[in-house]
């Protein structure tokens, strides 16, 4: 089972990929994003909620190589924050030449869905709202529209959640 989740912010997706591996003894759940900073409250704060809302049997992974992916149940929550560590380790937000590296990582992380049994991928649905007022925003917009159609072509299904209510595409 490959299944991507995708969804607005708030939209319930978390949640909902939590759910579908909700039965499982023993689940991997990767966090591929950027550590929260000590001045970052916020940031603290969704990270604790989704750790607490996780049960106590799943183990925490929290890495930014999605290339060894650990064997068994897994959940990688989220796609943007990969993103988002990746540009900001190729200092790409300027739009200084980031492709080849970017593509290498976004290939590699696609053929280690590929191959996985039983994951469930976290991603934001960012196509849908106002083109961002700054180049920075709309490369993310652009570079994450790309990742999700790429995971989405090698995974089995595609969820689509919207105010906590799921769609199977």
């Amino acid at each position: 089972m490959r299944i991507l989740v995708t969804g607005g912010v708030r939209s319930g997706k978390s949640a909902h990929a939590e759910s579908l591996l909700a039965d499982r003894a023993t689940v991997t759940y990767v966090a591929p994003g950027p550590v929260p900073t000590a001045d970052d409250q916020e940031w603290q704060a969704r990270v604790a909620a989704h750790r607490d809302r996780r049960p106590a049997h799943w183990v925490t992974l929290e890495s930014t190589d999605l290339t060894v992916l650990p064997a068994g149940p897994v959940l990688v929550d989220c796609l943007g924050t990969w993103l988002t560590y990746h540009l900001d380790n190729l200092d790409a937000w300027s739009g200084s030449d980031w492709t080849d590296a970017f593509e290498d990582a976004l290939s590699a992380a696609v053929d280690a869905v590929r191959i996985a049994d039983d994951i469930v991928l976290v991603t934001n649905e960012v196509g849908q709202g106002v083109v961002p007022e700054h180049a920075s925003g709309r490369l993310f917009r652009d570079l994450l529209g790309t990742l999700n159609q790429r995971i989405a072509a090698v995974c089995d299904e595609v969820h689509l959640v919207v105010a906590g209510r799921v769609l199977v595409l």
